[in-house]
C-alpha cells in the first residue's frame, strides 16, 4: 500500500470538524506512550516482546500522523520522500557516530 493511499482510506474514520489538528496531536502523543510503555516492558520489566500489541500501537501512530498530514494538505508520500532525502544527505553512507555528531545538514 502506498502511504498516499494509507492516507486517504485513514480519513474515512476522521472524526470531528473542530479542533482536529488539537484532537490529532493529543492522540498521537497518547498512542505513542503506549507503544513505548510496550517497549518499556519488555526492556525493563522481563516481558515478552508483544508484536502484536506493537504492530498494533505503531499503526495507530501512523494513523493520527497520517491525519496530521492530511489536515496540513501535505500528502503523506511527500513525508516519506522528504525524509529518505534528509537522511541520505545526513548519512550518505549509512549511519555512523562520526556523522552523527558531524552531522552535515546543520
Amino acid at each position: 500500500m502506498e502511504f498516499n493511499e494509507y492516507q486517504n482510506l485513514a480519513n474515512r474514520t476522521l472524526y470531528g470538524n473542530e479542533q482536529v489538528l488539537t484532537n490529532c496531536a493529543l492522540g498521537i502523543a497518547g498512542e505513542t506512550g503506549e507503544l513505548v510503555d510496550i517497549i518499556k516492558k519488555y526492556t525493563f520489566h522481563g516481558h515478552t516482546l508483544d508484536k502484536d500489541a506493537l504492530t498494533k500501537e505503531m499503526g495507530d501512530v501512523l494513523w493520527y500522523l497520517s491525519q496530521i498530514a492530511q489536515w496540513a494538505d501535505i500528502p503523506f508520500d511527500e513525508i516519506a520522500v522528504q525524509n529518505i532525502q534528509k537522511l541520505k544527505k545526513r548519512y550518505p553512507n549509512g549511519f555512523s557516530k562520526e556523522a552523527s555528531i558531524n552531522r552535515i545538514d546543520e
